[in-house]
């Protein structure tokens, strides 16, 4: 049974959190209607040696489903209420995916006082451009377009997405069936008129400015996937000169490779104790 504790950050609203372990914290947002048992691997390593905060965000996972604030400026809020009544200090932040824009909010919304390093997973701080062929992009607009008017607006083509997604993007190999449906049934605890609003929050976020922040002012390090490594390496170097980009496996590396990912989280941690 997994340690957790639900915590409220709005009237009415609870976010599932786990709290496991003692020493420096190491905070986790997971992505886009995903909860934090996709790092289930990352709670049991780092546990040993950091104080793990694996949040479930609203309306996902084991936490509140809300109507309102399913955006990433809610979620940000959500994540400084979280972390002020813990009190935890000198925080390291882990985003994956949409989970990033989390992270950037926050630094938006509080600044860098709190922050001890940051590790960004996969996903440009502005995930739609005018210039695909050369910005790091979650894909050209007429197919985010698509997803948005099309898969997300009943169960069936939620389901559809997430399922090409998890076979395509997600991973490198062949999932069994079993994996497959863990991934989608974690997807679709989000509904989906909940999940659209979600991915046009994200979609339309632009957070170059946090990222520099980031970069330039607290140890901060990138690991993007193999299949837009070179262009993310670009585009993160791009926003600032001193940009530290890893490059690993799919979008769901840090569980796929999640031995991979832990050894370059964990020297990247041990780098800037």
């Amino acid at each position: 049974m997994v340690n957790g504790r639900y915590m409220e950050v709005d009237p009415g609203v609870e976010l599932f959190v786990q709290d496991v372990g003692s020493g420096d914290p190491l905070v986790l947002v997971p992505g886009w209607v995903f909860s934090s048992k996709a790092f289930a691997a990352q709670v049991e390593h780092f546990s040993k040696t950091h104080r793990v905060i694996a949040v479930d965000p609203r309306s996902q996972g084991r936490s509140t489903l809300s109507l309102q604030g399913n955006d990433y400026i809610t979620h940000g809020s959500d994540l400084t209420k979280v972390i002020n009544a813990l009190e935890l200090k000198d925080v390291t932040l882990l985003g994956w995916s949409f989970g990033c824009l989390t992270v950037w909010e926050y630094v938006r919304q509080n600044g860098l006082e709190n922050v001890k390093a940051a590790v960004i997973v996969d996903l440009s701080p502005k995930p739609l451009s005018t210039d695909p062929e050369n910005d790091w992009v979650e894909g050209p607009l007429e197919d985010i377009a698509d997803v948005h008017t099309k898969n997300l607006r009943n169960p069936e083509g939620q389901r559809a997405f997430i399922t090409d997604y998890a076979t395509e993007i997600m991973v490198q190999r062949d999932l069994e069936e079993d994996e497959l449906q863990w991934i989608i049934e974690e997807a679709l605890e989000t509904p989906y008129y909940v999940a659209a609003n979600l991915f046009a929050a994200g979609m339309f976020s632009d957070y170059r400015e946090e990222a520099k922040l980031l970069i330039e002012n607290v140890p901060t390090l990138t690991i993007a996937a193999e299949h837009w490594g070179d262009t993310a390496r670009s585009f993160m170097q791009r926003i600032s000169p001193e940009a530290r980009v890893e490059v690993l496996g799919g979008h769901l590396m840090f569980w796929e490779h999640s031995g991979k990912f832990n050894h370059i989280l964990e020297r990247f941690l041990k780098s800037d104790a």
